[in-house]
């Protein structure tokens, strides 16, 4: 036994642990059965213990032992060395390996236990790792790239495309210098494709987002022609893309089908929609038999709505009626997986399964689902409407097959629907009689039905200047459901025509709580405030429905109006300049304008408009008038004929635009044409006493031998004049003593006729010596007959203060 022991060496050494790595036999325990101490030891109550042997201070020195006095007697250990934390020579023996735990071999008496180092004071920072490799530098501009990338896609996603594509660039630039420096140090096979194809694919795309076609299809050819990218045929699609904005539709097709024939079958998807592509570029070339077998297969592998519906127009372009049957069924039975059945009404009164319908009712997939639907009943009203005139005989016929088939289906309520839709036909084809009939079949279906069908029926007869049965309608309308903003406004509309402003007005508020966006009641409201002379009320109105319809002509104009009631000319004329921004070619608002210019004393903007009213509209009598009065106030009388001989032309029964026109002979000296035109104003008009005046004037100034002539007609003239003053004014004489009377006699009306029509004629003052448009026009007013109707344009006709028809109310009640 003694041979596997090994005494502790003579010589002191400084390190007190070496040797004690190295293997020791004694630890083999798979030889213990045939060691013969070990069994022999085993069977006694203790082995034979080996003598002391070392003669120093070592591993087997004595451990001292502490005692009731303190003193301390070494121990040791069976092999006769010191046991583990034993003091020799003020050096204590640390704790076997857990030199990591702060004992060292250097450790005194008295010093402190600190495992964690804290006595040694802050570590050294770290060295910093120096960026002068190639490597590194590398890497740094790679990120660099990748963050431009980024920088690029989040400008496009803000709307700034021209910073998206500036990044885009930069970020290409930094990815060739990058891919240089590896091509010096590295293979090829160690470029970085990924962040190649990144950088080119995002520069095409800011490319296309900017318009720059040419350019984007530079760089997806870039991407397709290089075979180390894998995916890069994809790109195909986005070319064909291009081609199909740029109208080439040859060319998209012929890209579209490249791109189908490199994407497999797994992505079924993505082929449904190039197909849908495909097709929709042979409908824009007109090949619409081989746009058919694209939705045809379409409908055969995934059908879908819009593929559906393109169908449904192909076969309607060719004039195919029995497929267009087949095709709207298939359109019908599209699955929307949604739930028909309206799961969202509670059967009991459980309050946890209640606030639970409430939670959902609303969330994100309701609204997915709800906008499934709606999309839908769009397509399946659009295409019906479409078709229902060509699948048969007659489009009623054709209604009523596509009704059939939709209540058949899961599409039950849109039924309805198209029976409104056919009435509304009927009204296009101004049958009223059978649109009547149609509407009247829906008094005893359900609330909302009837409600939009009395509300129609109400509308008609509103427009056929029925109001009794108007009203009765409306209140069916608004009895069978009181929450429809269009059944209050054509309530509204009814007690307005029968002189109730103020009811009208709460029907329209009514409305606007229902639905605070129909801006029919909103506009109605405005128009009841400003009868109403409410100004301020009407004011906020028509503002609050400039920032719902920004662009609305009829808004813009009423808002003018308005601040020209309140004696505010400019802001009127601000708004009068952002209506004529959206209907630069209206005659009326640019006379409107002149107008106002021509009250603020601005004559050169008020000429600059008069003269773009006139040249849109050159039969407006009172842009003329202006016209030629301007250009005699401006001693420009020759121009000024030219307007006046159009007046004339327009009004050729009245006197005055004749005369003016021979004054502004006479004005510019030419005696010649104005006597000349004198003469034929006296042919038409031989008992005018002005035109007589100057005939006598100029035939004296030129000595001419008419003179006399003209004279004796001139008192005959004036006499007849007398004669007929004295008439008027005994007829109303007549008639005031007979309303005093008490008189029904209809004579003195009949002569209040004639004075108001015959006291209107010029006077024998001298008309056109003053240079003033004022006096001309008071000197001249227009006993005649009325003018000729200025036609009423899309801002005008909605502009009448007290008309409520149908145009001016806004109110299409009509379903499109």
């Amino acid at each position: 036994m003694m041979q596997n022991v090994h005494l502790a060496p003579e010589n002191k050494e400084d390190d007190l642990y070496s040797g004690y790595n190295d293997y020791n036999p004694m630890f083999d325990t798979e030889d213990l059965e045939n060691d013969v101490a070990f069994q022999q030891a085993a069977r006694t109550s203790h082995g034979r213990r080996p003598p002391v042997t070392a003669k120093i201070p070592g591993t087997s020195s004595p451990r001292p032992l502490a005692t009731g006095f303190g003193s301390k007697a070494t121990l040791t250990s069976s092999m006769g060395r010191p046991m583990t934390g034993a003091i020799q020579d003020g050096v204590s023996r640390p704790m076997t390996a857990v030199q990591a735990a702060g004992y060292t071999k250097a450790a005194v008496r008295g010093s402190s236990f600190d495992p964690l180092g804290q006595a040694r004071g802050p570590a050294s920072p770290l060295e910093k790792k120096t960026s002068d490799s190639l490597e590194e530098k590398m890497r740094q501009l790679e990120k660099k790239v990748n963050e431009l990338v980024e920088e690029s896609c989040v400008a496009n996603s803000c709307g700034d495309l021209k910073l998206a594509l500036e990044k885009a660039k930069e970020a290409g630039r930094q990815e060739r210098e990058l891919l240089r420096q590896r091509e010096q140090i590295a293979p090829p096979e160690g470029i970085n494709l990924d962040l190649t194809y990144t950088v080119l694919l995002n520069l095409a795309s800011q490319y296309v987002a900017n318009e720059m076609y040419a350019e984007a299809l530079t760089t997806y050819q870039v991407i397709v022609k290089n075979k180390m990218f894998s995916n890069g045929g994809i790109l195909k699609v986005n070319m064909g893309n291009i081609y199909l904005k740029q109208r080439n539709y040859s060319k998209a097709i012929k890209f579209y089908r490249m791109a189908l024939d490199q994407i497999t079958s797994s992505h079924k998807q993505m082929r449904i929609k190039i197909m849908e592509n495909i097709g929709v570029a042979f409908i824009k070339t007109g090949q619409y038999v081989d746009a058919i077998s694209s939705f045809e297969e379409i409908m055969s592998i995934s059908p879908n709505l819009k593929a559906g519906f393109n169908l449904i127009l192909c076969y309607f372009a060719i004039g195919n009626g029995e497929q267009m049957k087949k095709a709207f069924k298939n359109l019908i039975e599209v699955p929307l997986e949604v739930d028909y059945e309206d799961k969202y009404i509670s059967l009991n009164d459980d309050l946890h399964m209640n606030l639970l319908i409430e939670a959902i009712k609303n969330d994100s997939l309701s609204q997915i689902e709800r906008e499934r639907k709606s999309l839908a009943e769009e397509y399946i009203m659009t295409a019906a409407k479409l078709i229902a005139p060509a699948i048969e005989t007659s489009f009623a016929v054709g209604y009523d097959w596509c009704v059939d088939v939709v209540k058949a289906s899961h599409y039950v309520e849109l039924a309805n629907d198209l029976e409104i839709n056919k009435a509304t036909t009927y009204l296009r084809q101004q049958n009223f009689n059978q649109a009547l009939e149609t509407l009247k079949m829906f008094e005893k279906k359900d609330s909302r039905v009837k409600s939009a069908a009395a509300t129609n029926l109400s509308f008609l007869y509103y427009l056929g200047n029925e109001l009794e049965q108007a009203t009765n309608y409306a209140d069916l309308a608004v009895n069978s459901d009181r929450y429809n903003p269009a059944a209050l406004t054509n309530k509204g509309n009814t007690v307005f025509a029968n002189g109730d402003c103020e009811k009208a007005a709460e029907f329209y508020k009514e409305a606007l709580r229902n639905d605070s966006l129909c801006t029919e009641a909103l506009y109605n409201l405005g128009l009841v405030y400003k009868k109403l002379n409410r100004i301020d009320e009407a004011l906020d109105c028509f503002l609050k429905l400039h920032a719902i319809l920004p662009n609305s002509a009829q808004v813009l104009y009423q808002l003018a109006s308005i601040y020209q009631i309140m004696e505010d000319p400019n802001q009127a004329i601000e708004w009068l300049l952002q209506l004529i921004s959206v209907v630069p070619t209206d005659p009326y608002v640019l006379s409107k304008l002149g107008n106002l210019y021509d009250t603020e004393g601005d004559k050169s903007q008020a000429f600059h408009y008069y003269c773009e009213s006139y040249r849109y509209f050159p039969s407006n009598i009172e842009v003329i008038e202006w016209l030629g009065a301007y250009y005699i106030d401006t001693q420009f009388c020759e121009k000024a004929i030219e307007y006046f001989e159009r007046a004339a032309l327009i009004l050729p029964t009245q006197v005055k635009w004749q005369l003016m026109v021979a004054s502004c002979y006479r004005r510019s000296g030419n005696y010649q044409k104005a006597l000349e035109k004198y003469k034929v104003i006296h042919r038409k008009f031989p008992e005018n006493v002005e035109c007589l005046r100057f005939l006598v004037r100029l035939c004296t100034d030129m000595g001419l031998k008419e003179v006399q002539e003209y004279i004796t007609k001139l008192k005959k003239a004036e006499k007849l004049k007398e004669i007929r003053e004295q008439r008027i004014k005994s007829g109303r004489d007549g008639s005031a003593r007979s309303r005093r009377e008490g008189s029904g006699d209809s004579g003195g009306t009949k002569g209040e006729r004639l004075s108001a029509k015959l006291k209107a004629l010029p006077g024998a003052s001298e008309p056109y010596e003053s240079s003033s448009s004022k006096e001309i026009d008071a000197s001249y007013a227009d006993p005649l007959g009325p003018q000729p109707e200025r036609p009423k344009t899309a801002a005008r006709k909605r502009a009448e203060e007290d008309d409520f028809a149908d145009e001016e109310l806004g109110e299409d009640l009509l379903p499109e």
